[in-house]
């Protein structure tokens, strides 16, 4: 339209948006990253068993041999089959021409129930286990056919298979399989196929046989069987999308404990702590292992691996997290019950081992925790008894006398196999090492003993003599003899020979010759005669001391909040060393006080060193 100035108005046209539909560029270039994005091959084995499995099979064996030089791994079953065409003939070209459009979707919409897959490209998996892929399958006129794929090609052929009689079923047959997976022997693969297809072998009954010809092995593939204790409370959790499954366990602490993520029967992740919603307490603690089953969750096609973090995957965490707290009280109340437990075995091992050490060192050095004198006051029936005459043979007898619960006979038998020592094994001397002042005397003593550390009596010869050094000896045959210092300082090395019989042990103490020795005070008005103390813990964290020794209760207190305690946690034999050390510190500063700190870092070693020699 022109205007007052004779020019046309200019008119501005709407920009509509350029808008299309996504489409595939490349065919076979899209089906080569569909088949190469499966990166297991144990993985790709359980997709075809799975495919077994939801054609109805009963029976599936697995085959892992060699033929004409070629390795080749079978999958036969007597499923139903692949899904004839109109003709009666396996319907192989819908198979190879419709990936990525499963026939297992379209059965899901017509309502069938307890097949896995749907995405239509479990086949193309073989990419991963082997070069070629054959596939055969019976047809209506009870004759074989067979279909046959290349890696890296994009053709298919289908032929009809010459075979005497059609086995029921299908058979799968990979060769030669890929060189990096020769050695993915049969064990390997009914560990795998026992945790992946856990459920889904419980549910449909099938039989899963390994014939490992390499190995000349069958295996039967079973369901993986958790341990510990099942946690009941914890079973079916209701959402919008539908219910969750638990079966959870508590079992004692292990890091090869997880919980593992299903879908319908079928393993996705062997650990629930690769979602980064489950990287926490209480799923990471070490104590619970079992199985979580989502059937709504949504799976990452190409490596069936992965989870989609979808709106199904929002329901699950936030149905999940209502369980958390509970959880989390559970596995508090096993961690205290364990480290209970695990601390009296820990003073039982460390006193143990420590009177094992005071039994080699010289006991008026070390008589501050009354090791050396005695252990139980006579009473009644009890006769005093001493650990440096007895060993360690303390323990009372529970419930009824053998006498009345076996008779006199069956009585004497248990005595003596439980009660009388065993053959001659190893002799020790104690004290293994002493400091003996010039001029003075020193009794030693020679302890045979058997296997399991009871001392040997019957038919025992011991004799002495000084290998090494000056000095002189009461006797040479005794179990116990006196030892004389000479005149001057120096090093002096018993030595004891034990025969049993045809059985010889031998022995030696180190004794060290001195001018003169530090006395201790015992004037101070301490107790030293309490026994072995136990311990405790007290949490400082960021505070610089180890240990305290609590005279009043005779306990030593122990930092578990310093860095080094929970280090040695970390390992059951570390933590054991560490609070022996621990003892051994506090048992040389109160034994020895007055002393200078070289002194008192020499006994430490010494002691730490023959007590350590008896942790277990």
């Amino acid at each position: 339209m022109p205007t007052k100035t004779g020019k046309k108005k200019k008119t501005h046209k709407k920009h509509r948006p350029n808008t299309g539909r996504l489409r595939i560029g490349d065919n076979w270039n899209a089906i080569t990253i569909i088949a190469l994005s499966q990166i297991n091959p144990l993985k790709a084995i359980a997709e075809f068993v799975e495919n077994s499995i939801d054609a109805g099979a009963g029976n599936i064996t697995i085959i892992r041999g060699k033929e004409r030089g070629e390795p080749y791994l079978k999958v036969i079953d007597d499923g139903n089959g692949i899904p004839l065409n109109n003709e009666g003939i396996p319907d192989f070209k819908y198979v190879a021409t419709h990936i990525c459009d499963s026939i297992k979707k379209r059965l899901k919409k017509e309502g069938i129930q307890g097949i896995q897959g749907e995405f239509g490209i479990g086949l193309l998996s073989f990419w991963t286990v082997g070069e070629r892929m054959t596939l055969s399958s019976s047809g209506a006129d009870e004759k074989a056919y067979l279909m046959e794929m290349i890696k890296n090609k994009p053709g298919y052929t289908i032929t009809q298979r010459r075979v005497l009689f059609a086995h029921p079923g299908t058979e799968l047959v990979i060769r030669p399989l890929l060189p990096g997976i020769r050695q993915l022997n049969g064990e390997k693969i009914q560990n795998y196929l026992a945790s992946e297809l856990r459920d889904r072998i419980r549910k449909s009954g099938v039989r899963i046989k390994i014939k490992d010809r390499y190995l000349r092995k069958e295996l039967d593939v079973q369901p993986r069987q958790f341990t510990g204790r099942l946690l009941h409370d914890f079973d079916i959790l209701e959402t919008e999308k539908g219910e969750i499954y638990l079966e959870l366990y508590l079992n004692t602490y292990s890091p090869d404990n997880t919980i593992s993520l299903f879908r319908s029967g079928t393993r996705v992740l062997p650990s629930i702590m690769e979602l980064d919603s489950f990287n926490g307490e209480p799923w990471n603690s070490g104590y619970l292992q079992g199985m979580i089953d989502v059937p709504f969750l949504q799976l990452t096609p190409g490596t069936r691996g992965g989870v989609i973090r979808d709106y199904s995957f929002l329901v699950f965490c936030k149905s999940v997290e209502t369980i958390k707290e509970d959880l989390s009280k559970i596995v508090e109340l096993e961690k205290r019950a364990e480290e209970e437990e695990a601390s009296k075995n820990i003073l039982k091992s460390v006193q143990k081992a420590l009177r094992e050490a005071f039994l080699a060192l010289p006991p008026e050095d070390y008589d501050w925790f009354d090791i050396h004198t005695l252990i139980k006051k006579p009473g009644r029936n009890r006769p005093e008894r001493s650990i440096f005459s007895e060993d360690e043979e303390t323990q009372e007898t529970q419930g009824l006398s053998p006498e009345k619960e076996y008779g006199e006979a069956e009585a004497s038998k248990l005595r003596e196999f439980y009660e009388y020592s065993g053959p001659l094994y190893k002799a020790i001397i104690s004290p293994a090492t002493s400091i003996v002042k010039v001029n003075t005397h020193r009794n030693f003593r020679c302890i045979p003993r058997d296997r399991n550390k009871r001392t040997v009596e019957n038919n025992i010869e011991i004799s002495w003599e000084i290998t090494e050094g000056l000095g002189a000896l009461s006797s040479t045959q005794n179990e116990i003899v006196t030892f004389t210092a000479p005149e001057e300082p120096g090093l002096t090395v018993l030595h004891a020979t034990v025969t049993q019989g045809d059985i010889i042990c031998t022995a030696e103490s180190v004794i060290t010759i001195t001018e003169s020795l530090i006395e201790k005070d015992k004037q101070d008005g301490t107790d030293h005669s309490k026994g072995l103390p136990g311990y405790t813990f007290l949490r400082a964290p960021g505070e610089l001391w180890r240990s305290k020794y609590d005279e009043k209760n005779n306990l030593i207190i122990i930092n578990n909040g310093h860095n080094d305690y929970i280090f040695s946690s970390q390992k059951r034999s570390r933590k054991l060393k560490y609070i022996c050390r621990l003892f051994a510190k506090e048992l040389v500063l109160n034994n020895f006080p007055g002393y200078d700190s070289n002194e008192l870092l020499e006994r430490m070693i010494e002691l730490s060193l023959y007590t350590e020699e008896h942790l277990k």
